[in-house]
Formats: structure tokens, C-alpha cells, sequence
């Protein structure tokens, strides 16, 4: 087993996608080890899609596009320009608190570095920012998507983990903007330094108009989080209920979608979706074999045997999912692993919704490091800015990122509260 494992690996780093590498080694063990298994592979591939909860992916996959489409990102822009554009920092704090917005719309931190990133690179050029500052703090800025909901890494979380959707939205609220806060605090100490020009402050009637133009773009994590916490929608219906709202959005109102763009957002839906399927095919086959061989109680039992306080487990979980995401796409890295360390946590009494942030946000964190920093070659395509500036400008935002993680890892009470206030979580 542990051989498949590095084979998995060796297909990886050779540039087999991950659900292909996944599904071809569990194939081959079968084969090789001449399990009767072999007969149930299909099956297990089709159960692990098989899934109501995992509609709500290719839906808020389709928002996000849809957003990124419809003259959206610019409205949200312009609205956080006319908050916090006069503070010093700027511009810097104008790109968090947009993908704060815009984070509640997409839940992707790919879709709003994608989608927002242009418009924000753009502006801070514009306004005589480096390109190393601008287009990092939009790589960074870009994480907190997936940890306020709505959230794709969350929703995937939970199914596999089996753990309430509900509860993890709530619960990386509080991560998310703690996030937001500790980047604007790196942010106004870097360009105090640099010195940065900062822009006038907006008038009042500046401000209502950027809100006017930006409230119903604003409506829709109301709609999302609302509508799941009222009990009207579940987590797959709000996301059917934002895409539509999206489409709404930009057809009716803003007038901005075409019959060509909604083809292209279909397709780069699809595209987006497939690969999530078979990642999820895949990780269910080869988690039914490793479950099967009694992989994660071995790994549970030697964790344990290093220590059984939780503190100690969660540090060396977070240094594992660190050094692993620095090689290892998120998305893989999150359905692979999760199987193995929920159960670890399990056994010294850690609880699952505090678990998923965490996880979720070290894996985001890993997005931003090389050589597979996901987010860093998405905004070195829209910013055209090189891959080693992107790097130079990440470094020292890495810094506040990993303070939260610290912090949520350390005090529970961060991811726990909301779901505990409003849920009842755990009572």
C-alpha cells in the first residue's frame, strides 16, 4: 500500500492529471494484489459523485464565473475603493476588502484571483504600485474566498468528512476576516514604507452612489447564507438559487452577459467541474482500498504514539499539510488526506468543524507557495507580472497568514463560536 502511495506521487510529479494517477493505482494494487475488489471500483467511482451536496460545486463554480462576466468585480471594487481607499495602505486595503465581497459571491480563491486580480492589478499600477506588492497582496488577498462561505473547499470538506455544511460555513467566518484584518495590517505597514500615495477620502454622496451601484451584486451571500440559515435553502439549493440570481444579475440588469459569454462560462464551468469529479472518483476509490487496508487506523495509532495531546498532533498535522502543499494541488491534497487525519484528530478528542477550517485555510496558504502555488501562476497570467515577483511580493504576506493559522489552531473558540451561537453546534 504504501508503495502505491509513492507510485501515486511518482504519476503526479511526471504530470498525470490527479484523478487519472489516483484511479490507475488503485487499479493496478487491485490487479496486482488479485483482489476480488477490482469488481467494485466502478461502483465506488460512481458512489463518490453520487453525492446531492456536491451539486452545490459546479453551481458556485457558475456564480463565480457568472460574477467575474457580468460587470460585477467592478462594482464591488469601486464600493470597497469609497470604504477604505483614503486609509493609509490604500489601494492595498481597497484589494482585501474587495475580495472580502467578492469572496462571499464565489467561494474560489482561483475565481476571485482570476476575476478581481486584473481589475486590482490594474489600479495599483495605475497608482504607482510595484508590481512585486500588487500583484502579491492579490495572490494572498485571494484565500480568504474559500473560508467564508459560500465555500467549494468547504462543501468538499464536509461531504467527505461527513461533517454539517452549515456548521463550517459559520465556522470560517471569524477565520476569514481575521485574514482580512492581519493582511490590511501588513499591507499599511508596507506601503508606509514604500510610500505608497494614498487616494482622497470619499465624500458621502460618493460613497451612497458606490453602494447603489454595488447593492445588488451585495445581496447575494445574503441570499446564499440566509436563505441555508433560515432553513428555506440547503447548501445545493442556494447555490442553484445565487447562479440564477447571477444570471439574473447580469442579463437583466446590468445587461453585460452575451449569448457567447454564457458559452464560455458554461464551458469553463464544465471544465472546472470535470476535473472536481474526477478528482472526487478517484480519492474514493483509492480512500476504499486504503480504508480497506486499515491505512488511517495505522496512521492514527503511530501519530498517537508520538503524543496524544491535540496541540502537539495539530502542529504536526499543520507542518505535514504545509510542506505537502508547497508540491501537492490543494484540492487533491484536501480529499486525499482528509480520510487519513480526520480520525487522527478524532482520537484526542478534536473537533471536525474546527479541523476543516484549519486544514482548509493551511491548504489555501498552500496556494501561495512555489513551486505549485496555484494562485501565483493564476495571477502571473492576468497581472503578466513574472512568476519570481510574485514570489518576492508573497513572501512577507505569508507572515500574518501564518499568525492566524497559529491562532486558529491554537484557540478552537475562533471556528467554534458562530456555529455554537446560531446552531447549537456540539450543545
Amino acid at each position: 500500500m504504501v508503495g502505491s502511495i509513492f507510485g501515486w506521487l511518482a504519476l503526479l510529479f511526471a504530470g498525470m492529471p490527479v484523478g487519472f494517477s489516483l484511479i490507475f493505482v488503485a487499479l493496478v494494487f487491485l490487479v496486482l494484489t488479485n483482489s476480488t475488489g477490482i469488481n467494485f471500483a466502478a461502483q465506488q467511482m460512481i458512489g463518490g459523485i453520487d453525492n446531492f451536496t456536491l451539486l452545490a460545486v459546479p453551481f458556485f463554480v457558475l456564480t463565480g464565473h457568472l460574477m467575474n462576466s457580468a460587470g460585477i468585480t467592478e462594482r464591488i471594487f469601486n464600493f470597497a475603493k469609497s470604504l477604505v481607499g483614503h486609509i493609509t495602505g490604500s489601494l492595498g486595503h481597497v484589494n482585501i476588502m474587495a475580495s472580502l465581497l467578492f469572496s462571499g459571491m464565489s467561494g474560489s480563491a482561483l475565481a476571485d484571483a482570476g476575476g478581481l486580480g486584473q481589475l486590482e492589478i490594474k489600479s495599483m499600477r495605475d497608482a504607482k504600485y510595484d508590481d512585486d506588492f500588487a500583484g502579491g497582496l492579490t495572490a494572498a488577498s485571494c484565500i480568504i474566498g474559500p473560508l467564508v462561505p459560500p465555500s467549494v473547499p468547504l462543501v468538499i470538506y464536509g461531504v467527505v468528512s461527513n461533517t454539517s455544511i452549515g456548521a463550517l460555513f459559520l465556522a470560517g467566518a471569524i477565520p476569514g476576516l481575521l485574514c482580512c484584518v492581519a493582511l490590511m495590517v501588513m499591507s499599511y505597514f508596507i506601503c508606509k514604507k514604500r510610500g505608497y500615495m494614498t487616494l482622497p477620502k470619499a465624500t458621502r454622496r460618493e460613497q451612497l452612489k458606490s453602494f447603489k451601484e454595488a447593492f445588488l451584486s451585495l445581496l447575494t451571500p445574503v441570499i446564499i447564507i440566509g436563505g441555508i440559515f433560515s432553513g428555506k435553502f440547503t447548501p445545493t439549493e442556494a447555490a442553484v438559487v445565487s447562479s440564477l440570481y447571477a444570471l439574473f444579475l447580469g442579463l437583466v440588469v446590468y445587461k453585460q452577459l452575451t449569448l457567447s459569454s454564457l458559452v464560455d462560462i458554461l464551458k469553463e464551468t464544465v471544465n472546472t467541474t470535470a476535473v472536481v469529479a474526477l478528482m472526487v472518483m478517484g480519492v474514493t476509490v483509492f480512500g476504499w482500498i486504503v480504508a480497506r487496508e486499515q491505512l488511517p487506523q495505522m496512521l492514527a495509532d503511530y501519530f498517537l504514539t508520538i503524543s496524544d495531546n491535540p496541540l502537539v498532533l495539530l502542529l504536526l498535522i499543520n507542518l505535514l499539510l504545509l510542506f505537502l502543499g508547497t508540491f501537492i494541488e490543494s484540492l487533491a491534497l484536501l480529499l486525499l488526506l482528509v480520510p487519513f487525519l480526520v480520525p487522527v484528530a478524532a482520537a484526542v478528542g478534536i473537533d471536525p468543524v474546527h479541523f476543516g477550517v484549519m486544514a482548509i485555510l493551511n491548504l489555501m496558504i498552500g496556494i501561495l507557495t512555489p513551486p505549485m502555488g496555484m494562485a501565483l501562476y493564476v495571477v502571473s497570467r492576468v497581472g503578466d507580472i513574472p512568476f519570481h515577483t510574485l514570489t518576492r511580493g508573497v513572501m512577507p504576506l505569508l507572515v500574518p497568514l501564518f499568525i492566524v493559522l497559529a491562532l486558529v489552531a491554537i484557540f478552537p473558540q475562533f471556528t467554534l463560536l458562530l456555529p455554537q451561537m446560531f446552531l447549537g453546534y456540539g450543545q
